[in-house]
């Protein structure tokens, strides 16, 4: 019989965010999340936003992407987790703000930005205590200036509260 000390710790850390994610009813993709990305893209006035959570893949459990008869390209719920800068936000559990992902050698070369030409990104993870179960994030095809940072980052962080928010109150469960 294995015991906990001889799983690996990133089994168990998955375990714990798994239970976390079912406890907090989210098993795929749902009308509400959809909802706090499209309002999230509204008020950063881009043409993407996502709620996004890590298995496999990278899943979009909400998701606002342009429609099909709009010029820009539409996406899909799933990414590969080296894809974009979620996974940064993830790893460092903190806020990411890139107002230009240019003025950074190390994130323009992501094969997102090429793919639907990326120029703006902020992401926050969405934390249970210590367990990172995802990220809420928005992309942008236009740079912006380095000054929008601040309130961009006021953004991000207020609106994944509301997500947490939302989400313990479905669930009944007290943060």
């Amino acid at each position: 019989m294995t015991s906990a000390a001889d799983v690996p710790c990133h089994n168990t850390a998955r375990a714990e965010r798994d239970a976390v994610l079912r406890a907090l009813g989210l098993t795929g993709p749902e009308p509400e999340l959809d909802a706090f990305a499209t309002q999230l893209a509204q008020e950063a006035d881009v043409p993407y936003a996502m709620v996004n959570v890590f298995g496999d893949q990278q899943q979009f459990f909400g998701l606002h992407t342009p429609s099909d008869d709009s010029e820009l390209p539409t996406i899909g719920r799933h990414m590969p987790v080296d894809h974009g800068f979620c996974p940064d936000v993830v790893d460092r559990r903190l806020a990411l703000v890139l107002p230009n992902v240019h003025a950074h050698p190390r994130f323009s070369g992501n094969a997102v930005v090429d793919l639907i030409g990326i120029n703006t990104y902020a992401g926050a993870p969405l934390l249970h205590g210590d367990t990172v179960l995802g990220t809420l994030c928005f992309v942008g095809l236009k740079e912006r200036e380095q000054s929008t940072g601040p309130g961009t980052l006021g953004l991000i962080k207020r609106r994944r509260d509301d997500v947490m928010n939302f989400l313990y109150q479905r669930a009944g469960i007290q943060p």
